[in-house]
């Protein structure tokens, strides 16, 4: 299919050094993957050499940057949030539906949570700044301070377009990093207006560059002898790559990757309250979220009763059209991810998956996959190896399989490499201290959804899912700053 930009489409443009460019490499188009005849906006990607003038750009902004004081810095996140992001968030959320594909209601959201993003770090010099420690000698107090990296390259994927960008992009400003930026190229209108806000708040110019492109921009940011530290989010096999060429290099990388989340459903569970979180957990996004469900593990006791009420709901479920409010699932972000995940739902009926549902007619046009729910063969073997157990689709797919009791299906929790987020459903406060004890994860969850993280607490997954310091809350200060020890000690008494 051909396409031309559609009237109202957005220019693309990159940021360098405060300047907005147009690029010089090949073309970039998003299209609405509700309607992938119409452009949403359109560009030339950067260039490497564009990779070059940005990190030159950043570092030549972030000394002046790192002195500047962090309320001021702040000053700026909490105006961007609000002037911009809360202002405009039915506008930008509108956007954000029609560019990736999630729900009017969830774009709308993500803008917010963006804005709340912003704020919390904007309040960052209001907390704790250093530490002071006692000294053996007299006269003397050892001081903690915190220095930033210096310049950070930042890499987003497509699935959160601005909420992601946020929580890297604003803990790295507060703490005085300077930042390359390149966002996924399937959702940069997104990116485009956050970098808006965050300049018309006042940003100096240098302090955000943003290139929009090709995956060759990341791999020239992660490989720039200017760049201080990588912060990741994305495939495990890509952010592998990354880890290993910040090892050789001496440079610290943050990488959120794969999960394979979990949500088990215990035969003393609130079956109504889990049959909805599941359903959000699993759906919402259209499965498109780094932390939704996407194994389900049903006690036996409870299992079919549990089955028969989600699909009662999903019954209702309405997949079309992200701007409808009407609608409760969107397309998948592209023609090429629609594929693949029908593919890994055929990959696994044929290694002997039952459809239990699925195969409902979804709009003609679009990048729809209809809700779809696996149940995995009876027989352990063939079910710990089935695809649809063990691979991310990253689409909304269910794999389910059932265990006697709750010491089965907490090991079943844990027979992944991943381990990012996971959800247990109980009324027994013994299986819930259990489930602390015994799941293996970075996130997890107690009678609500596998999905979600609030800014305030610490975000990243065990296992193979993260490498690196967490993100968010102050766990964020860990990878966007380093310690320098103080030994503070003055001359002699007059």
């Amino acid at each position: 299919m051909t396409t031309t930009p559609s009237v109202g489409a957005v220019d693309l443009r990159h940021l360098v050094g405060g300047r907005w460019e147009s690029g010089g490499a090949e073309p970039l188009v998003s299209a609405n993957p509700a309607r992938p005849e119409e452009i949403v906006a359109a560009g030339r990607g950067a260039t490497a050499a564009d990779v070059d003038r940005a990190v030159t750009a950043a570092r030549r902004a972030a000394r002046a940057w790192a002195r500047t004081p962090m309320h001021e810095r702040g000053a700026i996140l909490i105006r961007a949030a609000a002037a911009a992001l809360e202002a405009e968030s039915g506008a930008l959320g509108l956007e954000l539906a029609r560019e990736e594909g999630k729900t009017l209601a969830e774009g709308t959201g993500e803008v917010l949570r963006a804005a709340q993003i912003l704020r919390y770090y904007g309040n960052e010099g209001d907390r704790v700044a250093g530490e002071v420690f006692a000294s053996p000698r007299r006269g003397e107090r050892i001081l903690v301070t915190r220095k930033p990296l210096g310049v950070v390259g930042v890499i987003t994927p497509f699935n959160f377009p601005i909420a992601i960008p946020a929580w890297k992009i604003a803990p790295a400003l507060a703490y005085g990093n300077t930042v390359v930026w390149k966002p996924s190229g399937a959702v940069p209108l997104l990116a485009a207006r956050l970098t808006e806000a965050l300049v018309g708040a006042g940003l100096p110019d240098g302090v955000l560059n943003l290139l929009i492109g090709s995956g060759e921009l990341g791999t020239a940011i992660v490989n720039h002898p200017g760049v201080d530290g990588i912060t990741f989010t994305g495939s495990t096999t890509i952010g592998r790559r990354i880890a290993a060429a910040g090892a050789a290099s001496g440079v610290p990388v943050q990488a959120e990757m794969g999960g394979k989340n979990a949500a088990v459903v215990l035969a003393d569970a609130d079956l109504d309250l889990a049959a909805e979180q599941v359903l959000f957990g699993a759906f919402r996004s259209t499965g498109q979220k780094c932390t939704a469900t996407s194994r389900l593990i049903l006690q036996d006791a409870v299992a079919d009763d549990f089955l028969d009420r989600l699909r009662a709901r999903l019954d209702d479920w309405i997949v079309g059209d992200p701007t409808d409010p009407a609608v409760h699932m969107g397309p998948v972000v592209s023609e090429t991810a629609r594929r693949d995940i029908r593919a890994g739902i055929d990959r696994s009926l044929a290694e002997g998956a039952t459809l239990l549902i699925g195969g409902r007619e979804v709009p003609e046009t679009g990048h729809f996959v209809p809700a779809t729910v696996l149940e995995l063969p009876s027989d352990p073997v063939r079910a710990a190896s089935n695809s649809a157990w063990t691979e991310e689709f990253f689409g909304p797919v269910l794999s389910v399989r059932r265990a006697r009791d709750a010491a089965t299906a907490f090991a079943l929790v844990d027979e992944s490499e991943f381990g990012l987020s996971a959800a247990v459903f109980t009324q027994d406060i013994t299986r819930a201290l259990d489930a602390v004890e015994d799941l293996d994860v970075g996130i997890l969850h107690i009678n609500s959804e596998s999905a979600g993280a609030d800014p305030h607490v610490p975000f990243g997954g065990a296992k193979k899912s993260g490498y690196g310091p967490k993100e968010q809350g102050a766990a964020a200060k860990e990878f966007f700053t380093h310690t320098t020890t103080v030994y503070l000690r003055g001359g002699s008494p007059a």
